[in-house]
Parts: structure tokens; sequence; C-alpha cells
């Protein structure tokens, strides 16, 4: 049975572009049959807590034996990396906060990289498709002041792609508060026409991965 893992971390729970978009990427996956099941993790709603203790960034066989981890703790890490591995597509919403990635999605990364586990020279997700979708408030136009200024979307490529050895397929709106901000205003056409050709791109990815 194809699973789709849906990932959201917006804490816009009514207006959120991203989560608006991976929705609609979880909508196509649905429709191509009931045997396509969605598990959605919602990062805002039902947060992870930050790592406990440093501990978390190893493998249990690669600790010192100094280090200790709260068996809670070590359950949570793996009912995450549990939840990854089970998933045959993933869809990963992830705003622009600050010019990073929401602090909860943040939590969601330090869980799952994990060397010897999910990344360095083992990679059991090496080819696992990831749709990563990068909200963003306002533009980051090559040439611009602020062509360097998103954190976010590197982040994703390093961690998801390079680390863990996913297929990755991100799709990106900008100028998402044209709608809310003065000087942005002229760009909310432009806006409104990124997000529905990356709501179509998504939709088509929903059908063909």
């Amino acid at each position: 049975m194809p699973t789709l893992l849906h990932v959201d971390s917006s804490a816009d729970l009514r207006h959120s572009r991203s989560r608006a978009l991976t929705a609609a990427f979880a909508d196509a996956w649905r429709a191509r049959g009931p045997e396509y099941t969605v598990v959605v993790r919602d990062l805002h709603t039902s947060p992870l807590p930050h790592l406990e203790t440093s501990a978390l960034h190893w493998a249990a066989g690669d600790r010192t034996a100094e280090e200790s981890v709260d068996p809670a703790a070590e359950a949570i890490r793996q009912d995450v990396i549990d939840e990854l591995l089970a998933a045959d597509v993933v869809v990963v919403g992830a705003p622009l906060y600050n010019y990073t990635v929401p602090s909860s999605l943040k939590a969601w990364i330090d869980r799952i990289h994990v060397p010897g586990v999910l990344a360095g020279d083992v990679q059991p997700l090496a080819g696992r498709p990831v749709v990563t979708v990068v909200s963003r408030g306002a533009t980051y136009d090559a040439g611009t002041p602020t062509e360097h200024w998103d954190h976010g979307s590197p982040v994703l490529e390093l961690i998801l792609g390079t680390a863990l050895g996913m297929r990755q397929y991100p799709v990106t709106v900008s100028a998402t508060l044209a709608d809310r901000l003065p000087e942005l205003a002229p760009l909310a056409d432009h806006a409104a026409a990124e997000f529905a050709d990356a709501k179509t791109t998504l939709e088509r990815l929903a059908t063909t991965l």
C-alpha cells in the first residue's frame, strides 16, 4: 500500500501557503485510489521536543560511555525515524521564518539526521522521493540585495538530499505577503500566478511519484 508522509510546520492554520500546497499534493495522492494512504505529521499542532541531549545526534553504538539517553527520548526519535522509513513518498511544508526553517521543522530534522542510522555511510532512504514546499513571504531574486537570504532551502537540500540521499523535488513560492505588506503589493498578481503554477506542479508530481 503506497504511503505518503505529509509533514507540515507552518504556524498559520488558516492562510498558510505551504499548508495549502502540501494539502493539494496529498489530495492528488489520495485521488489515485483507496490504497494510496497518507500519514500526517503536523509539527506545529503536535510539536516534537527539541533534543533532550546531544547524545541523540548519534546512533546508540556511537555514543561514548558517559553519554546516556532517556528511554522516552530514544522512543520519540525512533518513532520519527520509523515513520519516515515507512513512507514511499514524503512531502514537507517549510515556510521561511526569519530566513530559515521553522524551529518545529528543525526539531524534526534533528531527530532524523543521525549518522549511522539514516545518514553518513548508511542511507536507507537513498533515492526515496521527497517534495519540499518552501513558501517565502518576500522575494529573493538573483541580483537583489536579498538574493542569499533564504537559508531554509539549503538546509532542506543538505539534510534531505545530500545527507539522507533522498531524491528531492523542490517547489518554491515567493512574495506570499504581497496581500499584507504595502511594499510587496505590486507583486500580488505575480505571487498568485506562481502559487497556481506550484499547485499544478505538485498535483502532477503526486500522480507520478
